[in-house]
């Protein structure tokens, strides 16, 4: 549903600067035969994998074994991210396509189907608004990131980038549905249910065709805020031009066609009790109760939060629903620096006020997890006696008006997707071919 401008506006970057550039890569990809299937090896993307302290992935090929490599410390899991990676290549478990290409992919699930083009963006510095964060990235994550990147010298997971084309027949749209009529390269089904597909550009004229539409074309991150910031930093660290470290592999959806789910991300306070949460809360919002079904309680969290801020704390066998905050607490405790429709939004009064002021808990990785789904942040604070803190999604207009003005939201703060699997495509930087000067 992310519509970049409103009503039939196109969305271009501003006036000098050179818009969307996205080139044709050689494809990492599994061999299928050799792993015993796809879907086996595939994951969601890094933020949606087991944690590293859970079990390690099953399958000896795993993607996860590159993304999320389980080691003691830090620099042994670079260093087995690389080896595992170079020890696959050599074996036939992954190899590279022979010509540089474009690659269509395609996810469907019931109603809902997807498409875009993958291929290798060149990189744009934030302040030529080609592409649009919308949210702050984790500092120790993005070093953590990097430093994989730099080891194994390959993007191992596209993120996910959104912009508005015009609906109709033309531009990349028409290339893409050609694409679509062919043979795929691969199908495969992984265990959310989503059916993938990937086809190959290859003809110069099609290429042409998809690098004229997106010109014209600024985009904005939907999934994927550590990874662009990663490519830039490698970017900056690098003394040679032109430099394979300019791009990095994204997935480009039109919205136009292909609209995006817009879903909410919540919270796993590792270290406070809901009784604790409650106490410090006191009577600074209205507390209600809800003894009922996770499916009731966020319904209440939904019409709570059509009127104002609205939270929804669970991990004691209840639901509590959270709003309708004191003015002046909220007076007190949020940035007075950001516009009011930034102080406005959910995740900036939960780690403004609530989570800095409120319940002291220091902003670091073992007091807060992030969660994607609300039954299994539910479950986890049941089983560590926790606290929940589940979310309303954000309204897009609200993500595409802050992201064109230059102001990022409180990191984690929306889930667009379907996001694209990890382990379909990967973007070897040795194996990439620079266009000519």
């Amino acid at each position: 549903m992310l519509d970049l401008l409103p009503g039939n506006d196109d969305p271009a970057p501003p006036s000098g600067t050179r818009g969307l550039r996205l080139l044709p890569l050689r494809g990492v990809r599994y061999v299928p035969e050799e792993v015993g299937g796809l879907a086996a090896v595939t994951s969601p993307p890094l933020d949606g994998v087991v944690r590293r302290d859970e079990q390690a992935p099953a399958h000896p090929y795993s993607i996860v074994r590159l993304i999320l490599p389980q080691a003691d410390t830090a620099e042994a899991r670079r260093r087995q991210a690389s080896k595992t990676l170079r020890a696959w290549l050599a074996e036939g478990i992954l190899a590279s396509d022979a010509e540089p290409a474009l690659y269509v992919y395609e996810q469907a699930r019931g109603d809902v189907v997807q498409r875009g083009v993958i291929g290798a963006l060149e990189l744009s510095p934030p302040e030529e608004g080609i592409v649009l964060p919308h949210e702050d990235v984790i500092v120790h994550l993005l070093e953590e990131r990097a430093a994989l990147v730099r080891a194994t010298a390959a993007h191992l997971e596209p993120l996910l980038l959104s912009y508005r084309g015009t609906a109709g027949p033309t531009g990349a749209t028409s290339v893409v549905e050609r694409a679509t009529a062919r043979p795929p390269l691969l199908v495969t089904t992984t265990e959310d249910g989503f059916h993938h597909r990937l086809w190959s550009i290859t003809d110069p004229a099609d290429i042409g065709e998809v690098a004229d539409h997106l010109a014209g074309h600024q985009a904005l991150i939907a999934d994927g805020h550590h990874r662009w910031a990663t490519y830039l930093r490698l970017q900056r660290e690098q003394a040679a031009t032109p430099s394979l470290w300019d791009y990095g592999l994204v997935l480009l959806v039109d919205t136009a066609l292909y609209p995006l789910q817009v879903n909410a991300i919540h919270r796993l306070l590792h270290r406070l009790p809901v009784s604790e949460a409650l106490d410090a809360v006191g009577d600074s919002f209205r507390v209600r109760r809800l003894d009922t079904s996770l499916a009731r309680a966020m319904s209440a969290l939904e019409e709570a939060a059509s009127t104002g801020n609205a939270f929804l704390l669970a991990g004691d066998g209840s639901y509590h629903l959270l709003d309708s905050p004191d003015p002046a607490l909220l007076a007190r405790t949020m940035r007075q620096d950001r516009p009011s429709d930034w102080r406005a939004l959910d995740a900036a009064v939960l780690h403004e006020t609530l989570l800095a002021r409120v319940w002291r808990v220091p902003d670091a990785a073992d007091s807060i997890a992030y969660i994607h789904d609300a039954e299994a942040a539910v479950a986890q604070a049941e089983l560590h006696d926790a606290t929940a803190v589940l979310m309303h999604p954000v309204r897009e207009e609200v993500v595409r008006d802050l992201a064109r003005r230059g102001i990022t939201m409180p990191r984690k703060s929306t889930s667009f997707g379907p996001k694209p699997a990890s382990g379909l495509i990967l973007h070897s930087l040795e194996h990439m071919r620079l266009p000519p000067e």
